[in-house]
């Protein structure tokens, strides 16, 4: 018999960790090849991680909601052959004995006292393992004091590390939560946020907040801290984009099997604009700016619960206004029904968000980092407007309708932000009645 050992996979640029979110597999388990052994969740999309084998599910590196890392083992299987290919498994997290002995003695001591104790929770800012959760439990830290301790992991993810050596110096150095003088004239963010802790009353309805929605709370606010936001607003008159796709949407629905809607026309103008205007097309390092080769459009999506997600149309400049359709289509249709793949949400380069879908005539979203720049498309109205004509201007209906432009400020002037947003409008404007398509 040999020993595979399952890892997480990578998941594309970006994704360094993933939760797991539920076990599809139990030990003693046969498992096929191509076999999904195991579900896993990370901040862009959900998935399943395969088995490479065939074989016997024998062991489970972690359990339902631990963290892992791209490139660590999850599990063993055993299959068919005389090799063992097993190498030494990484110590992980949730292995007791990666805690040290004194740890647990502690932890034996306390536990039955701390059974009634406030549960730990993750926020906004900072995610605890469920490592992490049963050490505070056990040793009878505070969320107050768990949020003080520093963390040395990903985005100051306090690690099983950092425990150990909290609690190595606990007695010497007590956590500054606990400790905090009532003089002290400046309190920390995270502090202050603990200082004034929002009470609900009578008759009020607590309401856990999703998994994704976590995630998509912390990275709105590390965008906005991360950005200088600033916007620009133009108005497009979409009058021969409405009657050209009148004309034609019906005979498109028959040649192509697709639904023409307005969307993939306003990409196909976006597209081409971020190729006049390159410099829209980029993303930060630190002091360098990233120009990027290819332009990939994001396109957010509503998934079921009311949540949004991205999905990225890859080299959009390249599509014609059919392929365009069936990129939008095809990325809507998979996002609502939950069948995206890791793939299918990264690499994007700018993005755009429909707001008029939900019947705002202009919005000023945030933008997607590590991208500069996010565009929001307003509701399309008919309305009143001034025509101009050779013989003399007069009132007429018109079909218009708000680009609100959200940019980086550090690295893109309002110069070039109004002038890309001004090329969306005019590629919108000069839309010729007669296209063939």
């Amino acid at each position: 018999m040999a020993r595979f050992e399952l890892k997480l996979p990578k998941m594309g640029e970006s994704v360094a960790e993933a939760t797991i979110t539920s076990w599809l597999k139990e030990v003693g388990d046969t498992i096929e090849m191509d076999e999904a052994v195991l579900e896993i969740a990370t901040d862009k999309v959900d998935s399943e991680v395969p088995s490479e084998v065939d074989g016997v599910l024998v062991e489970k590196l972690f359990n339902v909601d631990d963290v892992v890392q791209v490139g660590q083992t999850i599990a063993v299987i055993e299959t068919e052959g005389e090799n063992d290919v097993t190498t030494e498994a990484p110590k992980v997290e949730a292995t007791p004995e990666a805690t040290p002995v004194a740890v647990l003695e502690v932890a034996k001591t306390v536990e039955a006292a701390q059974d009634t104790a406030a549960p730990i929770t993750s926020n906004g800012d900072r995610f605890y393992s469920p490592l992490v959760k049963n050490m505070a439990k056990a040793e009878g830290i505070s969320q107050s004091e768990l949020d003080a301790i520093p963390g040395t992991g990903k985005d100051n993810r306090v690690t099983k590390n950092d425990m150990i050596a909290y609690l190595e110096n606990r007695g010497k150095q007590p956590a500054k939560a606990e400790t905090k003088p009532t003089s002290a004239p400046v309190a920390t963010k995270q502090e202050a946020k603990t200082e004034v802790p929002v009470q609900a009353a009578a008759g009020d309805e607590i309401i856990e907040m999703t998994r994704m929605g976590k995630l998509i709370a912390h990275h709105m606010v590390e965008s906005v801290q991360t950005s200088a936001h600033v916007q620009s607003f133009i108005e497009a008159d979409v009058t021969n984009i409405w009657n050209w796709r009148k004309k034609v949407k019906d005979g498109f629905m028959k040649r192509e099997g697709e639904n023409l809607t307005f969307t993939p026309i306003f990409m196909e103008a976006i597209a081409k604009s971020l190729r006049d205007y390159p410099m829209m097309n980029i993303s930060v390092q630190g002091d360098k700016i990233i120009k990027k080769k290819n332009i990939n459009l994001g396109m957010a999506a509503a998934l079921p619960d009311g949540n949004l997600i991205v999905p990225v149309i890859k080299n959009a400049d390249q599509l014609n206004l059919v392929g365009m359709t069936k990129q939008v289509n095809d990325l809507a249709g998979r996002a609502r029904d939950g069948k995206l793949a890791p793939d299918d949400i990264q690499g994007g380069t700018y993005t755009v968000t429909n707001v008029g879908t939900f019947g705002s005539i202009m919005g000023t979203p945030i933008i997607n980092q590590p991208q500069v720049g996010i565009l929001a498309l307003g509701a399309i109205r008919k309305v009143p407007a001034v025509i101009e004509t050779p013989d003399g201007d007069f009132i007429g209906i018109r079909y218009k309708m708000f680009l609100s432009h959200s940019y980086d400020h550090r690295v893109v002037n309002g110069a070039l932000g109004g002038q890309f947003v001004k090329a969306v409008k005019d590629y919108l404007e000069a839309w010729d009645v007669n296209r063939e398509i």
